[in-house]
Formats: C-alpha cells, structure tokens, sequence
C-alpha cells in the first residue's frame, strides 16, 4: 500500500480536473519503485502520489520522467494544467497539495556548479537539507560570501530562524541529499515556503546531489 508524505495546514486543498501517477515503494522490483501511470491524462492536472518512504535518489528520476511526459506534450496539450504532489495533510485529516508543475530537478550537480551565475544585485541564499536531521545556509551578497554555517533542523529550522530573510529581499535555492526520504523532502519544502514571504524569490532549480 502506498504510504503518502504527511504536511500541516497545506495551502493547497482542492485540485479538480485530475488524473493520477503513483510511484510505489517496491521491494520487488530492482530500485524498489513501481511507477504506474496508466490513468494520466495529458490535458488534465496531475496529481503524482509518491510513497513517502522512498529516496529522492529512487522517486526524482520518475517524476523527472512524468514532467517531461508532459512538457514535451505535442497533441492536446493544457498549457493550464499542473502537476501536484498528494500529500496527507494531518492538521484536517484529508488531503492536501504541492505544486511542483515549473520545478526543474538538477541532478548533475558537478557540471551545473560550475555554470551557475550567483546573483549579485540581491542577497543569495543557498539552503542544503544535509540530512534529516542537519541543514546547512550559506550566504552570498554583493557576489561575496558572507555566511556558511550547519545547524540542527530541530533546534535552528523555523519560522524565528528565517526572520531576517522575511525583511530584505532574497533569492533562495534549495539543496537535498539524494539520501533523503520523499517525506523530508516533502516536509523541508513545505516548511521554506511557510517560513518565507514575498520578500523571497525560490527558485524553480532544486539541487538533488
């Protein structure tokens, strides 16, 4: 049975006009995922339903598959139409969303490092999930480094902690360890957008390394 990523007070509740893809945790199958994704419907927003048990290293290449199944969409295709993830959302008991329809997942990060430009008219924030119990922030402003530090999620990972970033404007980018289950990833991401504001631009590149 599909074990679905659990979030609290999801700002997303209702999607309509949906068909669904499952990514299944599989001890059966070589990587342990099953993909099923025979109800999709290319004109429609797509509710991806991923077992929160799985590794970013075994889920992202699927989704990555499914978004561009439907990027590269030549007949019917919805220029409207999103792409969710299915979430439980505990705080109601019943279902909550997260869009990820313009994410793009980078996963070769070696070559990626080298060409990425940092932007040096704003503060650059990079957030690193380490694992699921350390993050790391590094910092960078005027095109300098001005912090780079690790911290416990439990203790330094919250709303407090993320004050200073509500008050100027930012750009943030996002890294994960491959390592980490779809749940921290659900969680940590769901987490950065309740943290932040308008003052902050999250960028659509999400680093799997």
């Amino acid at each position: 049975m599909l074990q679905l990523p659990e979030i609290e007070n999801a700002e997303i509740t209702e999607v309509l006009d949906v068909s669904p893809a499952y990514i299944f945790y599989d001890e059966t199958q070589p990587d342990s995922t099953l993909l099923n994704r025979k109800n999709l419907i290319i004109t429609t927003n797509w509710l991806v339903n991923v077992d929160k048990r799985l590794t970013l290293k075994q889920a992202i290449p699927h989704i990555k598959f499914l978004q561009d199944k439907k990027r590269n969409a030549e007949m019917h295709k919805n220029e409207e139409a999103k792409n969710y993830f299915t979430c439980n959302d505990t705080s109601i008991g019943s279902l909550g969303f997260l869009e990820f329809t313009d994410v793009n997942y980078v996963t070769d990060t070696d070559s990626y490092k080298n060409n990425e430009p940092i932007n040096d008219r704003i503060r650059t924030v990079h957030i690193s999930f380490l694992s699921n119990d350390v993050f790391g922030l590094t910092e960078f402003y005027y095109g300098e480094q001005i912090k780079d530090e690790a911290m416990i999620i439990e203790r330094h990972f919250n709303k407090e902690y993320f004050n200073s970033l509500r008050k100027n404007k930012n750009e943030i980018h996002l890294f994960f360890d491959k390592k980490l289950s779809f749940q921290n990833y659900i969680d940590f991401k769901h987490k950065v957008l309740k943290f932040t504001n308008e003052m902050s631009e999250i960028s659509d590149e999400e680093f799997i390394y």
